[in-house]
């Protein structure tokens, strides 16, 4: 007989990066001793770093093994017969104490060509941000593949791409071929398909612990590259006190946010999806209707099995993410 599903919360996979820090750690208490962690893995579907359950009476199974056991239950109808045994997003907190290297992503087409993969869509929500931190975001004035090739052998990269400050609550859609990067000093979380295909076009000339410099993938992004300086990836969205507020609702996903103080309940009846909560500030409690119930911490991720009907939020003051496909 298999046990009933309830609000899901998952072991972080976390990730040591070359440009990581120690904010993880110090903000959203995530067990690492090292300064180098760049991110927490919080919902993962993919190979070699599958989510393993951390409360309940499912602990210790993995997000595969939930899949195959209740399918639809888990993630809805109709993202079981669009995705089946393949969970669709890749969840994670981003702490860049330097700059991420310069980089974009294929679209499907080209993933499923090259990578059998899923195409890198993602967001950024920011939740923490030194003075006059800032993320890269396409280029300052549209250039030539050309030009561009010039720019990448030269090493000049850097001093052709748009700059954007970040402050806390900045929203961005990052699609596919932008040019991109996180500045250091910046926090966020991150939504996107589930994808680890990267392709790094300039690493800031930094090199490993053993001395190496990383590998680029120049010619891979030739093909996948968006030249123009197409504006528009910061997300403009209004917010209001226990109400759901869109932010953005794309092909790939949907995410809103939720702003508490008191009490708060949503009802998903008439939606056949998961949803996953992120705690992005302050601290909830989130009861199922069931009788279950989760502390959701900032920094902290649950995920809400398609067969919830209604959930109950109570908090003294906080903002969740709700993300759904």
């Amino acid at each position: 007989m298999k046990n009933e599903l309830y609000l899901l919360k998952f072991e972080p996979i976390l990730k040591e990066k070359i440009w990581g820090g120690s904010k993880l750690k110090s903000l959203f208490n995530k067990k690492t001793i090292s300064d180098k962690t760049g991110e927490s893995w919080e919902i993962s579907d993919l190979e070699n770093d599958t989510s393993i359950v951390s409360n309940g009476d499912l602990k210790g199974r993995s997000l595969k093994w939930l899949l195959e056991q209740y399918k639809e239950e888990l993630v809805g109808k109709k993202v079981f017969e669009n995705f089946g045994l393949k969970f669709p997003l890749l969840i994670k907190y981003i702490d860049a104490a330097e700059n991420l290297s310069i980089q974009l992503h294929p679209n499907d087409k080209i993933a499923k060509e090259k990578h059998n993969s899923f195409g890198k869509t993602e967001m950024w929500y920011i939740m923490q941000a030194d003075n006059d931190a800032e993320l890269i975001l396409g280029f300052e004035e549209p250039i030539s593949k050309s030009r561009y090739v010039e720019l990448v052998e030269k090493n000049e990269l850097p001093d052709s791409l748009n700059k954007v400050k970040v402050n806390v609550g900045d929203a961005f859609i990052i699609p596919p071929g932008l040019v991109h990067a996180i500045g250091k000093g910046v926090v966020l979380a991150e939504i996107q398909q589930t994808s680890d295909v990267t392709y790094r076009i300039y690493d800031w000339d930094r090199e490993t612990i053993s001395g190496q410099k990383r590998e680029l993938h120049t010619n891979l992004a030739l093909e996948a590259i968006e030249l123009s300086n197409k504006n528009g990836h910061k997300i403009d969205y209004a917010i209001s006190n226990n109400s759901t507020s869109n932010i953005i609702s794309s092909k790939y996903f949907k995410t809103n946010i939720v702003a508490i103080e008191g009490e708060l309940t949503k009802d998903y009846s008439q939606i056949d999806c998961f949803f996953i909560l992120m705690g992005v500030e302050g601290e909830s409690f989130v009861h199922l209707e069931n009788g279950n119930c989760e502390i959701l911490k900032q920094g902290e991720t649950l995920l809400i099995p398609a067969l919830a009907s209604k959930i109950k939020i109570n908090s003294k003051g906080a903002k969740i993410l709700e993300v759904s496909v």
